[in-house]
């Protein structure tokens, strides 16, 4: 059957069969990260990711592709996680940008969406790495151009799209040398390869292996959060702001050109009105939440810059009479603080002393379960200050990070920490009296003045950087680097201290994992003394998952 021109709900089922495909295969795409450690969540992380965006485009499903590619591109953005989540928002997002205009689509509109995709995700990274997902996605968008000049029906076009994907992906070993050494292909790549091919999958009909895809929703966490915050107060008569305010904007070239858009101006102006405010916007449309004592004016607010939709008006001191028993503590209204300090941690041990240095709300997460821009978004707000400084400790949460604050507006700084020895070092050097740019600053610096050690185990035999690995061994990592092995933890743990403890070294700071012994602690402590005249050690149990010791040298 002749398709020449594809559309809004065509696409939908595209979208949810290639969510559904790379849900199926989220294990095998963790098991391709190249270092065998037990965090290895590309593929979990753009499950988790794809997911919010099948989500959000299952609830606005269309005839006109472009909106469909919009819901897409808002789903993903709010539910990205980890680098990899967030490079695949940025494909989506431009795809979406070259699409939004457009009730169809042919192979050469479809080639370019691609192009537009590519184009977003570099300018999003800022070093981007050859040999990764950027390059299959880049190498597939260009040989789509090629293909659509030439092939203007949908399953050719899309089956020689699968094939570049496919090639580009077995390609990505000779860019990066890691790769080829472990053996195997980029985790991200081939993620991007599996939603691809449910596309295509959809396209001719066919039904991949599949299961229902069910994550929570912005709108059902959002209500989940405020919910909870008008259930604070003891008495009724304390909540200030009565009514939770939700509605879209759909913004209009007329009213624009009196009342031209700034989601910056549009936030500023609308916190006149209410407090747990959230705005989120792109070209078409603005979400808006906010707990307001005038609902009618903020709604009279965004009619300036088009037409309202998806209104939603709740009371709260109704519901608070309701739900809450007269006996509850009335805690007092907290004014808005001059910093809040966001902070990224696994293992309640961890937790504690994040908020016992100055964190005022610390995330659950890091390396099996990386928080999405949603979740950062939520705990800034949660912060109620006027400045909030963002400390990810983990490499692939940075870019969810930056992108949270983008969301959110200029008042965010993120500290880009991606241990948590540097975002403990970083927390130690804020300063309460500085400005926003003087702490980035100071604290960002800060993280050079800390070495980062951790112990794990290997998931399975390799070989990398030199090292032979069996499944079951513990390994050091100094830093980025596998550097020594032990069949036994504490073994590993002193190689990995003598490999680097040097005659700089004044601290070594201890995070006591959950499986590690108070005897075996002991032990460990005992053997850093009699090494290591000059060093003191302070010890803390974090109580993290995964990685059995963190050390911290200063």
């Amino acid at each position: 059957m002749s398709m020449t021109t594809l559309n809004g709900k065509r696409f939908a089922e595209m979208v949810l069969q290639g969510a559904q495909h790379l849900s199926n295969n989220a294990d095998y795409v963790d098991a391709l990260n190249v270092f065998p450690v037990p965090d290895g969540d590309t593929g979990t992380n753009m499950n988790l990711s794809i997911t919010s965006g099948a989500k959000e485009v299952k609830r606005n499903v269309s005839n006109h592709i472009g909106q469909v590619g919009q819901a897409l591109s808002k789903g993903l953005l709010m539910g990205a996680r980890g680098n990899s989540g967030v490079i695949l928002s940025q494909l989506f997002r431009g795809f979406g940008k070259a699409i939004e205009q457009k009730e169809f689509i042919t192979t050469v509109d479809f080639a370019h969406a691609l192009e537009m995709g590519v184009e977003t995700a570099y300018k999003a990274v800022m070093k981007p790495i050859e040999g990764t997902i950027l390059t299959v996605a880049k190498d597939t968008a260009k040989k789509a151009v090629e293909v659509a000049e030439k092939q203007p029906e949908m399953i050719p076009f899309m089956e020689e799209v699968l094939k570049a994907s496919k090639a580009s992906l077995d390609r990505t070993p000779e860019l990066l040398p890691v790769l080829k050494e472990v053996g195997v292909v980029d985790s991200g790549g081939q993620g991007l390869v599996l939603i691809y091919e449910g596309f295509l999958a959809e396209l001719k009909g066919e039904k991949l292996p599949g299961v229902p895809l069910a994550i929570p929703s912005m709108n059902e966490l959002v209500n989940a959060e405020h919910h909870k915050h008008a259930q604070s107060h003891m008495n009724t008569e304390d909540i200030e702001f009565g009514y939770c305010t939700e509605f879209m904007v759909r913004l209009e070239a007329d009213k624009m050109e009196k009342h031209a858009f700034s989601e910056e101006t549009f936030r500023q102006d609308l916190s006149e009105w209410g407090d747990s405010l959230l705005v989120v916007s792109d070209d078409e449309v603005v979400k808006v939440h906010i707990h307001a004592e005038h609902p009618g004016e903020v709604l009279n607010y965004g009619q300036r810059y088009g037409s309202l939709i998806k209104m939603k008006i709740e009371n709260m001191r109704e519901q608070h009479s309701e739900i809450v028993s007269k006996e509850a503590p009335a805690p007092v209204k907290a004014e808005k603080k001059p910093y809040g300090i966001v902070t990224v941690s696994m293992g309640s041990g961890i937790a504690e002393l994040f908020k016992s240095i100055g964190a005022t709300v610390v995330i659950e997460g890091g390396q099996t379960m990386n928080p999405s821009t949603e979740d950062i978004v939520k705990a800034i707000e949660e912060t109620h200050a006027e400045k909030v400084i963002i400390l990810p400790n983990n490499g692939n949460i940075v870019m969810a990070a930056n992108q949270a604050a983008s969301v959110v507006g200029d008042h965010v700084a993120v500290v880009p920490s991606k241990t948590v020895p540097q975002g403990m070092t970083a927390l130690l050097s804020f300063n309460p009296q500085s400005d926003l740019n003087t702490n980035e600053e100071a604290m960002t610096e800060a993280l050079g003045h800390v070495k980062t050690g951790q112990i794990t185990y290997a998931v399975r035999d390799t070989n990398i950087e030199g090292l032979e690995l069996a499944k079951g061994d513990f390994m050091g990592i100094a830093e980025k680097q596998i550097v020594v092995k032990d069949t036994e933890k504490l073994e590993a743990a002193k190689k990995l201290l003598q490999h680097m403890v040097d005659e700089d070294s004044e601290i070594i700071t201890i995070l006591q994992g959950e499986d590690v012994a108070d005897t075996e602690m002991d032990e460990l402590v005992s053997f850093v003394e009699s090494q290591f005249d000059d060093v003191e050690v302070e010890v803390h149990k974090g109580g993290q998952p995964l990685y059995s010791y963190i050390f911290a040298i200063e």
